[in-house]
């Protein structure tokens, strides 16, 4: 039988009711002739609610608890769902990370999934199973200890149980119908794409847009997985959603694929840094170090044997950021005049594979902002990707003014 991986998140699996709709998905294409491996993550709003009670009880925990812990709603939601269709009559049953086993690295709370021995769940298949349930987000380490993979884990469990098994395809069942050209809560205008790249999925997702976890949009590209994204709230057909493949599948596109943003980020900019060999590293191994994820990074013109060196990070980080910076310069390995810290700017950026093949786009997209009155903080760019930093209360008018630019409205 060819295999299919479906994976359906916590919204999909909120309550019964949502349980038996997304069974009745798999029941069908069990009847088409798939052995279906289904992906679960818990229901809607229960890990946070572990992850509360962990940190009620222990501030200070044990990381390897934790995943027992937050594990568990995985658990609960893969016992109901083979429950479910067993009721339905499909032969299915339900699979914890061990039992597979889902081999990870011993990084508990955000390991990484090592290798996927299929022999247990095939072994299954051959005796009459058809669905196997299995708990996503998990896995168990060299120690034999239960560990989870990072939110947004169950998107990475199930594109790596397709590339394990060579499955047909990947859906992912969300609560959005695909992957669209914006985020049609800013624009009305915002269009679903049919297809989009591997490469620009993996931008956006890296930039800003949370339809699917960016480690499984690594993992499909190295793997050439092909997925599907899919609303698990409307009625489906073979075309529905957006698949999610090599370039070379793509006709036609346009040369912008998207706009995507992301509002909680923070520009930092160390004034007066001694501008000589090394520095870079300093700066940026302190920041590793202290697990502050630097994006953007700009460094002024030196003067007199100075210079401004800015980057940008997630709000969040900032005040881990400039402790790291300040104990540094405490000790004597780093001399710079002042920290200043902006945490009101916005991360805007265009993606398209046709910016390789064509020119103007980044002067197009200056001039809009420019029109709009939108100041450029920092800029960067990629091969397919262009982004700047702007004050964040004109965020939302950038999307709008961008999108209607390049009239992502319209299919290529």
């Amino acid at each position: 039988m060819p295999v299919l991986v479906m994976k359906f998140g916590g919204t999909s699996v909120a309550n019964l009711d949502r349980i038996r709709r997304a069974a009745k998905r798999v029941g069908v294409e069990v009847a088409k002739g798939y052995d279906v491996i289904v992906i679960v993550s818990a229901m809607s709003g229960k890990t946070n609610e572990l992850v509360g009670w962990v940190e009620e009880t222990s501030p200070l925990f044990d990381a390897r608890e934790y995943d027992a812990v937050v594990s568990s709603g995985e658990n609960v939601t893969a016992g109901l769902m083979a429950l479910t269709l067993q009721e339905m009559d499909v032969p299915a049953r339900s699979w914890q990370g061990w039992q597979v086993p889902v081999k990870t690295s011993s990084s508990h709370s955000s390991a990484r999934i090592e290798e996927i021995p299929t022999d247990n769940i095939t072994a299954k298949f051959g005796q009459g199973m058809r669905v196997a349930v299995v708990a996503g987000f998990q896995g168990i380490s060299p120690e034999g200890r239960i560990t989870t993979l990072g939110r947004g884990g169950s998107d990475t469990t199930a594109v790596a149980f397709a590339a394990a098994f060579g499955a047909e395809r990947c859906d992912i069942y969300t609560d959005v119908d695909g992957v669209y050209t914006t985020d049609p809560r800013i624009t009305d205008k915002a269009r679903k794409l049919d297809r989009i790249s591997f490469e620009e999925m993996l931008e956006l997702a890296s930039l800003g847009a949370k339809v699917l976890q960016t480690r499984s949009v690594e993992l499909a590209m190295r793997y050439k997985v092909r997925l599907r994204v899919l609303s698990s709230f409307e009625e489906q057909s073979d075309t529905a959603g957006t698949l999610v493949c090599d370039e070379e599948d793509i006709m036609e596109s346009n040369v912008v694929a998207g706009v995507a943003h992301s509002r909680d980020e923070a520009k930092m900019t160390l004034l007066s840094v001694a501008d000589r060999p090394g520095i870079a590293a300093t700066i940026f191994s302190a920041l590793s170090d202290a697990g502050v994820n630097v994006d953007m990074i700009v460094q002024n013109i030196s003067e007199e044997g100075r210079t401004d060196m800015t980057f940008s990070c997630p709000t969040a980080q900032v005040a881990r950021a400039e402790k790291a910076l300040a104990d540094i310069k405490s000790s004597g390995g780093l001399n710079f005049a002042e920290l200043v810290a902006d945490k009101d700017v916005a991360k805007v950026s265009v993606v398209g594979i046709g910016m390789r093949s064509h020119t103007g786009v980044a002067a197009k997209m200056f001039k809009v902002l420019s029109e709009e009155g939108i100041n450029i903080k920092v800029i960067t760019t990629s091969e397919i990707k262009i982004s700047v930093l702007i004050d964040r209360k004109y965020m939302e008018l950038a999307v709008q003014a961008l999108h209607d630019a390049f009239e992502l409205d319209k299919a290529a």
